[in-house]
């Protein structure tokens, strides 16, 4: 293995990447009037557009989808136009950027629901979660089971965000399918306890996934098409087994799809039961491995080949030059957690990168 094997180009679906390292989504709350991306998130991604790969903050894909405040959507044209300002401002700086599209199903609350409806989910199943409304966190609502009936036009909410988004700029599209949110209730025991075609056996739970990613891989490519998996995830109340032979009958299914690449939010081995390199094996495509890297554990895991690519979320957040700052060895910052939701440039692009600091 070379020294800097992660930050050497890699080719990602049709995608050639500066490196091996992933800006993970991270939520920040600052969309504007209208849920729409501002400038100030354009100057935000444009500073970390040295990463091989940023994937967006999750992004509505439609009014139903939405679980907290100020968090954009990509629903409506105005919505497409402020996304376009953020991608065009990543590939200035020679940067890739895919759209993460986001449905939260039951994760959500009355406030932002069309006549103050219940949330949709699988099931009737009230979370434990909580969420950001009103400028507070608050419980969920209770949600109401979707009918069967409603499922397509969420399969098509899906694929009409998948399109706008490359209208926007994005050069590719994850789907968000982890962390106890839409589809990955439908996945999972613990949230779905329909007894149609989605519900109860681990083909019919894995159903809706599948539709979608074929849907958004019809509208958009496979070769620009990824999703975020988390088969065991603590993360609102999903309260679920996240079994193995679940989770390798989703990949089996995806990998069937050719979707360019799974990102996997993997568990600490030492608290779960659940072998994720089965999923590496089962998935001829790139494998974006998500769980608390740093350089010398991503390297050797390079090195034994049990992943492609690596995700990083919160280094981030502090670390505008966060892969420069990596391949030198140089101190990563912290974050100011008071800043992290909601608010204005403070603690969102007024971290200064190491060379300036090195300057002062």
């Amino acid at each position: 293995m070379t020294e800097n094997t992660l930050f050497e180009p890699y080719s990602l679906g049709n995608l050639s990447l500066a490196n091996r390292i992933v800006m993970s989504p991270l939520t920040r709350n600052r969309a504007g009037g209208g849920l729409v991306a501002t400038e100030l998130m354009a100057e935000y991604y444009g500073q970390r557009a040295t990463a091989g790969l940023i994937i967006s903050e999750a992004t509505q894909i439609s009014r139903q989808g939405q679980g907290y405040q100020d968090t954009p959507g990509i629903f409506s044209p105005e919505q497409v136009a402020g996304w376009r300002k953020v991608t065009e401002t990543v590939h200035a700086k020679g940067g890739k950027i895919f759209a993460q599209l986001w449905h939260v199903g039951r994760v959500s609350h009355v406030a932002f629901q069309s006549d103050g409806a219940a949330p949709v989910a699988p099931s009737a199943i009230h979370s434990q979660a909580q969420i950001f409304v009103n400028n507070r966190f608050e419980r969920v609502s209770p949600p109401r089971a979707l009918d069967l009936a409603e499922i397509p036009d969420i399969i098509g909410d899906y694929r009409r965000a998948a399109a706008n988004a490359i209208q926007a700029g994005f050069d590719g599209i994850e789907i968000h399918a982890g962390n106890g949110y839409l589809l990955d209730q439908f996945a999972q025991d613990g949230a779905n306890i329909r007894t149609d075609a989605y519900g109860g056996s681990i083909e019919n739970r894995a159903r809706l996934m599948l539709e979608v990613t074929q849907a958004v891989a019809d509208e958009v490519g496979a070769a620009r098409t990824g999703i975020r998996l988390s088969p065991i995830s603590p993360m609102n109340d999903l309260n679920s087994s996240g079994s193995q032979a679940q989770f390798e009958h989703i990949v089996a299914g995806l990998d069937r799809i050719g979707i360019a690449y799974i990102h996997v939010f993997e568990m600490n081995p030492s608290l779960v039961s659940f072998d994720y390199s089965r999923l590496r094996q089962i998935f001829s495509g790139s494998y974006i491995a998500n769980n608390d890297y740093d350089r010398d554990r991503a390297e050797a895991a390079l090195a034994a080949g049990r992943a492609d690519l690596f995700a990083f979320g919160r280094p981030f957040i502090a670390n505008p030059d966060f892969v420069e700052r990596m391949r030198t060895r140089a101190p990563i910052a912290s974050i100011d957690p008071a800043t992290l939701y909601g608010g204005g440039a403070k603690g969102y692009t007024d971290y200064p990168a190491a060379t300036s600091l090195a300057s002062d």
